[in-house]
């Protein structure tokens, strides 16, 4: 790196907010810009795993989020009668790896980054309306009549990025046809303990109780459902409830005492896989690159890793321009990895056919130790001697 750069990020969620610490840690200048008037933060929860965890230690970068949440210690899936099919080693594999898995909320994990910023560099109310390359720089242009210019430009405005339409044209989301309740609440069950994790499966249909520390609980819930009922729902919590008539207590506990107005709706939905991120000044990162379904936890720490990497990346070449391609040909087959393993995970969790909705819980229970840890070491391990910037600059 020859001098510090100007980064402009369009997108204040957990990417673009990452990727402000991660850049000003390695030295460069940082703007930050968000569409919507407010940081989005409350109602909902996320896991920021292991792998995550460590990708911001190899830059340098502690948020202390087991402050602000709860380090996973117990990890089960049980089917609708409430009956233990497996618990799962994410405590054990994330232990090994030297880093907790920690669940929290939005609201606390959106506090934690934005303690490591001088909030002075977040601007909101900002869309992007124009964006204008020159071989010296790029300039970006918002609804307001505001302009910035800069040396590289980050896309991390989510799954409908602005900047995502710009480098590869307007295309459609993968609607998944089921629906996602979201809420967090304050509420206590001797079955919460502290870091608890629990997943229920049933046909076409799934709930999970999470601790995110303080007292609150994160519970989500599913339902197939045509993407256009999912995207208009309005029902309340009662009508949610019917979807789980004959489960736990504690499910429908839950549900009926956490106000209608707390809980969001959304339809679940991904974009098919694209290698392309980025061209001259511009990459993506996060959602605007990869968007995912839900079902491995790692929407959150896949936008944290990019975060790292590009650091990396931009630490090691004192070309910028390169050091964005470096960034994409370093996370590309990860991203598509776990893309695609979301979809299929997402794919089975919902089956709604009993003998697959079978066959899905005894796979599950009767895997062996061994493979079930390979399988979840892929995702949740993250080292920067996996690859090697110096073969992919010259490559």
């Amino acid at each position: 790196m020859n001098r510090p750069l100007k980064v402009i990020i369009v997108g204040a969620g957990i990417g673009g907010l990452t990727a402000a610490i991660v850049l000003r840690q390695i030295g460069h200048c940082v703007e930050v810009y968000e569409q919507a008037p407010t940081l989005r933060t409350a109602g909902s929860g996320l896991s920021v795993m292991s792998n995550a965890v460590a990708a911001l230690s190899s830059i340098g970068v502690n948020l202390k989020l087991e402050h602000f949440g709860a380090p996973i210690k117990r990890f089960e899936i049980r089917n609708v009668k409430g009956r233990l099919i497996r618990s799962l080693p994410i405590p054990e594999i994330s232990s090994s790896n030297g880093f907790d898995s920690v669940c929290i909320s939005r609201k606390a994990l959106h506090e934690a980054l934005l303690q490591q910023l001088d909030k002075n560099i977040i601007h909101v109310g900002a869309k992007v309306t124009t964006i204008t390359e020159r071989d010296d720089g790029i300039s970006v242009r918002f609804a307001d009549g505001r302009e910035t210019d800069g040396d590289l430009l980050i896309g991390a405005d989510g799954i409908y990025s602005f900047v995502r339409d710009y480098i590869q044209g307007n295309k459609p989301v993968r609607p998944a046809d089921y629906i996602c309740w979201l809420a967090v609440t304050r509420y206590q069950h001797p079955q919460i303990t502290p870091g608890y994790v629990g997943h229920y499966w049933g046909a076409g249909k799934r709930i999970g109780l999470v601790d995110v520390g303080d007292g609150e609980v994160y519970w989500w819930g599913t339902a197939n459902m045509c993407t256009e009922q999912a995207r208009n729902w309005q029902g309340n919590n009662k009508d949610i409830l019917a979807y789980y008539q004959g489960w736990p207590a504690i499910i429908s506990d839950i549900i009926l005492q956490t106000p209608s107005e707390d809980i969001i709706a959304v339809p679940a939905q991904d974009r098919p896989f694209s290698p392309l991120w980025g061209k001259g000044r511009i990459t993506l990162l996060g959602d605007a690159a990869h968007p995912m379904l839900t079902s491995l936890g790692q929407g959150a720490g896949m936008a944290i890793e990019d975060a790292a990497v590009l650091g990396h990346a931009l630490k090691q070449q004192s070309d910028p321009i390169s050091a964005l391609r470096q960034y994409e040909k370093i996370r590309l087959p990860r991203a598509e990895m776990l893309v695609n393993a979301s979809k299929m995970l997402s794919d089975s969790e919902q089956d709604d056919r009993f003998f697959h909705c079978l066959k899905r819980d005894l796979s599950l229970r009767f895997v062996p130790t061994a493979k079930l840890m390979e399988n979840f070491e892929k995702s949740l391990r993250f080292s920067t001697g996996d690859f090697d910037f110096d073969a992919v600059a010259a490559g």
